[in-house]
């Protein structure tokens, strides 16, 4: 287990080494930000040619980035070219909202995705079964802006029930700001765990060890919760740790369309800015949570199932 992790981890590191150059080499390629830090003030080319050597952007290439490589393990992404802030607090700043808004997103998916697809498998061809296919079906159709639109239209702008924008002060405000940001995110992974747990309960409901419980005269729901859940769960886990990186990259959508203050409207802003630090900070970030979040859903494995062995 530990040689695993130990070759996991130097992995991953190649991994967000390949993420950082890739995201290096895409933002020099966008545009110049010192024309446009300075587009208001009819600039000079001298003006233009003096921020750029100030941000150190008259270096050629091999060199922006090995300072940039050198500077970012030692956890410096450098200042902010739009706030005049460090980059990586500022992003830090925003992770908060974010992580929220993706718990509770994760959250209300489990909730509709786990009761529903082993109903749905025990009452296989049943109403149950046919109402939660097709809400699933609908659920994983519908694009996350259309759905933030319609909810802040019915229950921001006509029912006036929640607010539409913001995080809110206080507990009663910042539940009540979180429900259409968290309900818009989590739909499409609500509908794609409830089919894949449906489809795997289903299977493992077939077994022979699970016929043999009900032969030994085992109650249903111990048969379910027991018996077939823990083993039906093993690619369902697999889904929910790759769907983390769904839930952070549709925090970007969400985050504009509800105006939430997180990672994902301050990446939105600030590649509008050209603002390489934060850009490269918030990536780097992201990138290092879904890659942990993976190495922690293949731990998990062999606690769901121990014939699994790690070599």
């Amino acid at each position: 287990m530990t040689r695993y992790i130990i070759r996991r981890l130097l992995y991953s590191i190649l991994v967000l080494w390949g993420v950082t150059l890739i995201v290096f080499i895409a933002l020099r390629l966008s545009g110049d930000p010192a024309q446009l830090l300075l587009a208001q003030g009819n600039p000079t080319k001298e003006d233009i040619a003096a921020l750029r050597h100030s941000m150190h952007l008259d270096e050629p290439l091999y060199e922006q980035y090995i300072s940039f490589v050198t500077h970012a393990v030692r956890g410096d992404f450098g200042t902010s070219l739009r706030l005049k802030t460090p980059a990586f607090r500022e992003v830090m700043s925003r992770m908060g909202a974010t992580l929220e808004l993706a718990i509770a997103a994760y959250i209300f998916a489990l909730l509709i995705a786990v009761p529903t697809g082993i109903i749905s498998a025990a009452r296989r061809g049943g109403i149950v079964d046919f109402f939660s296919r097709l809400i699933s079906l609908i659920g994983v159709s519908i694009p996350n802006f259309w759905l933030g639109l319609m909810l802040i239209l019915l229950f921001g702008v006509r029912l006036k029930w929640l607010p539409v924008s913001g995080r809110g002060e206080g507990l009663h405000q910042s539940l009540e700001a979180l429900v259409m940001p968290a309900v818009t995110l989590g739909v499409v992974f609500a509908g794609t765990l409830t089919r894949l747990l449906r489809s795997s309960m289903i299977d493992v409901l077939q077994a022979d060890y699970v016929r043999t419980a009900r032969a030994k005269g085992l109650g249903e729901s111990k048969i379910l919760l027991r018996h077939a859940m823990r083993n039906a769960l093993i690619p369902v886990v697999t889904l929910a740790g790759l769907q983390i990186g769904f839930l952070l990259g549709g925090a970007v959508i969400v985050e504009v369309v509800f105006s939430w203050p997180g990672v994902g409207r301050l990446v939105i802003d600030s590649i509008n800015a050209r603002d390489y630090p934060v850009v490269q900070a918030s990536v780097t970030l992201l990138a290092s949570i879904l890659i942990l979040a993976n190495l922690a859903v293949d731990l998990l494995y062999s606690f769901l199932d121990p014939r699994i062995q790690y070599s």
